[in-house]
């Protein structure tokens, strides 16, 4: 039995599900009765191989980081999504979806976005298919991801910052979904992450799979075995998590260390860590942990991070949690940036804020000796380098 996948219902556990205004009942169903067909069939399997090969450039390098394993005893390696065309791992997601939207006649497209990469990702395969784009993105994150804004907007995609609530993910999701509620017939949302309703989480997270497919064959190549002793992930939404775990879910030999924003501390009240701090709830169309007071309000999160800045968590992670599956640290601000700091200067690698936080997880754990580790450095820190620079004098 799988008991870590999607069942028919699109539930993990206790988690998932479609809870959707009935305006979007068709939009979602449609998805869900032909993304499977689509994603199975020769064409979609021969165009998205290609895309991936020629225009993303994978597959992402497995690099053996000297400095990180003398440091923690262990063999660590970096799975190098960073390295991918727009510089994270989204753009694998928004690859698929934009031929699966193709395949259902879809003609406009619509994003949410919170650190600016997936929407890039999302303006970037809509210039390459021609298809007008409509990104939404908080106005805080606008402020704090200019870089990111000006890409989307260079290949022609319309950015509109979110004014309502803290202005950042949870705020531009909910005006991509009311903007869905209005352009039912003729939109596809591609959402960026492991969540919203089913069958978003699978979908997504079958995407993402090529990243574990890849550690699979390259640790066979360079270890002799196509599997490591433990994978390491930052995890917000979950996407880059779930693609890194995807081929292992079942696989009790690996263990699965997923790094969580904690903020200024978990009790702060200024955090994301959303499996410390959440209960269950709907929000976004599936039922998950969430940041919420006792009466269903949704507390704002924080972050460093923009894309970890987000008080939901994708139901699978909410699972893996759940079950002991996963072990999820939260790892604050501080120890984040320490850690992307020393990974620059120890390197020569800027890694993304995002995957920094996985990066600092490594200090909560004791390694056996000679364990072999996977990280996934889900992207790079071109889009941080604000942020780093206001922080670099105090690490």
């Amino acid at each position: 039995m799988q008991q870590f996948r999607v069942n028919e219902r699109g539930y993990y556990g206790q988690f998932g599900g479609a809870f959707i205004p009935e305006i979007l009942h068709r939009c979602v169903t449609d998805l869900r009765e032909a993304y499977l067909r689509i994603m199975e069939s020769e064409r979609f399997r021969q165009d998205f191989d290609q895309l991936l090969r020629d225009y993303v450039g994978r597959p992402s390098p497995l690099y053996y980081s000297r400095q990180l394993s003398e440091r923690y005893g262990a063999k660590i390696y970096l799975k190098r999504e960073d390295l991918n065309h727009t510089g994270a791992h989204k753009i694998n997601n928004t690859i698929g979806q934009i031929l699966i939207a193709r395949e259902m006649g879809k003609r406009r497209i619509i994003a949410e976005t919170g650190a600016g990469q997936h929407g890039v990702a999302t303006a970037t395969v809509c210039a390459l298919m021609q298809m007008p784009c409509v990104v939404y993105m908080g106005k805080t994150d606008v402020e704090r991801q200019q870089v990111n804004v000006k890409k989307m907007e260079m290949m022609g995609a319309t950015v509109v910052p979110v004014t309502s609530g803290n202005m950042t993910l949870k705020d531009a999701t909910n005006e991509a979904i009311r903007d869905w509620c209005s352009h039912p017939d003729d939109t596809h949302y591609i959402i960026g992450s492991t969540i919203g309703p089913h069958p978003y989480p699978d979908l997504v997270g079958r995407l993402q799979s090529v990243i574990s497919k890849e550690i699979k064959q390259q640790l066979q190549e360079k270890e002799g075995r196509g599997y490591p002793d433990r994978l390491v992930a930052c995890v917000g939404g979950g996407s880059n998590a779930a693609g890194t775990i995807y081929e292992y879910l079942e696989d009790d030999r690996v263990a699965i260390l997923l790094a969580e924003a904690g903020g200024r501390g978990v009790e702060s009240g200024e955090s994301a860590a959303t499996i410390h701090l959440g209960s269950a709830g709907v929000l976004h169309g599936c039922r998950t942990l969430l940041m919420q007071t006792e009466d269903g309000q949704i507390t704002e999160p924080y972050s460093v991070s923009a894309g970890l800045d987000y008080p939901g968590i994708g139901p699978i992670h909410a699972h893996l949690a759940e079950t002991g599956r996963a072990h999820v640290v939260a790892i604050t601000d501080e120890e984040a940036l320490r850690a992307a700091f020393e990974l620059t200067r120890r390197e020569g690698i800027i890694p993304a804020l995002e995957s920094a936080h996985a990066l600092a997880a490594l200090e909560k754990v004791t390694f056996a000796p000679g364990e072999l580790v996977v990280l996934t450095l889900s992207g790079r820190g071109d889009k941080d380098l604000e942020t780093y620079f206001k922080y670099e004098k105090d690490f």
